[in-house]
């Protein structure tokens, strides 16, 4: 068993009382696993339908909840399309739908993935690095491809990086030259050399972290997905479903705080707490990738998930 350390356990399960009553659940990043281990564990009519495109991480998955198998069953398919279990013969909805939002470890450690700016891989960047609708070019693909202005607003809106004019340029200037970037090993030296060493030791972590970020968000139109599978899991939820969004950067926090507030004002359901859970100290001393995590919970009031619902009811859930 490989070993996970899901953030925020402690606070989801806290949220998911009381126990007995959790049915059919979603873990929408079933990941490696490791949250819904600890709910099917601790919620003993729980049956999980866990959502992940990554081919390895489903096998490890499998792997982790064996003891499981009755209980839980793996859907290989981006999150995106979590709307679809409406079409399951029978479906009466979800009592929760789970987001954990963080790139799993695995991601990142494994340098051939292409993720991390740490070790030396192809630029790939792929979530199905066996290739997949949702994932049509890498990360060379953009850098190769994309032009000043492109590639600024990749940086600057997926990445939130001050100095994203500067390193497009660099990274144009650099291709105008006839250089190719390969791996993320070159990536990672093209952008110490584009940035001054102050500037480096101002920012904080390692120079690279915001680009690589971007790229990734890019790569997976990560965004898009997000928008459509939090707007899909609404329409799953039972009446007092519960959506519980845990998030590691502030451009998906707005995201999911944009939306609960947004369904909250059109009735569909209040967030509850109102505002965002983070982690223990504790946690973060233990876990150090806790450490910018918000648990954001969402508690419907509609019925949305059977087909036949009320019109006006489908029609203010966005789309």
């Amino acid at each position: 068993m490989k070993e996970h350390i899901p953030v925020m356990v402690n606070e989801v399960l806290e949220a998911l009382r009381p126990w007995e009553d959790v049915g059919t659940a979603v873990d929408a990043t079933l990941g490696l696993g490791g949250h819904t281990g600890y709910i099917l564990n601790n919620c003993p009519n729980a049956y999980i339908i866990g959502f992940d495109q990554d081919p390895y991480a489903r096998k490890i998955a499998q792997e982790n909840l064996s003891q499981y198998s009755e209980r839980f069953e793996i859907e290989a398919d981006n999150f995106r399309h979590i709307e679809k279990l409406k079409e399951r013969p029978q479906w009466t909805g979800a009592t929760a739908v789970l987001f954990d939002l963080g790139v799993s470890n695995m991601q990142i450690t494994e340098s051939e993935r292409g993720f991390s700016f740490q070790g030396d891989g192809p630029l790939n960047m792929r979530m199905d690095a066996a290739g997949s609708s949702n994932s049509t070019f890498t990360a060379k693909d953009i850098l190769d491809n994309s032009s000043i202005k492109e590639l600024t607003e990749i940086f600057r809106n997926y990445g939130e990086e001050r100095y994203s004019y500067e390193i497009a340029r660099g990274i144009i200037r650099n291709r105008e030259q006839g250089e190719s970037l390969n791996t993320t090993g070159e990536l990672v030296e093209l952008i110490r050399k584009i940035l001054p060493a102050p500037v480096q030791r101002k920012m904080g972590g390692h120079p690279a972290r915001k680009i690589f970020q971007a790229l990734r968000i890019a790569v997976n139109d990560e965004i898009r997905s997000l928008e459509e599978a939090l707007d899909g899991s609404l329409k799953i939820l039972k009446p007092d479903g519960k959506m519980l969004v845990i998030s590691y950067h502030s451009l998906e926090d707005r995201m999911v705080k944009t939306r609960f507030r947004k369904w909250q004002e059109e009735g569909l359901g209040k967030a509850k707490p109102r505002k965002a859970i983070t982690p223990t100290e504790n946690e973060i001393e233990n876990n150090y990738k806790s450490r910018s995590a918000k648990l954001r919970i969402f508690v419907s009031e509609i019925n949305t998930s059977k087909k036949g619902d009320k019109a006006d009811a489908l029609h203010r859930i966005p789309t």
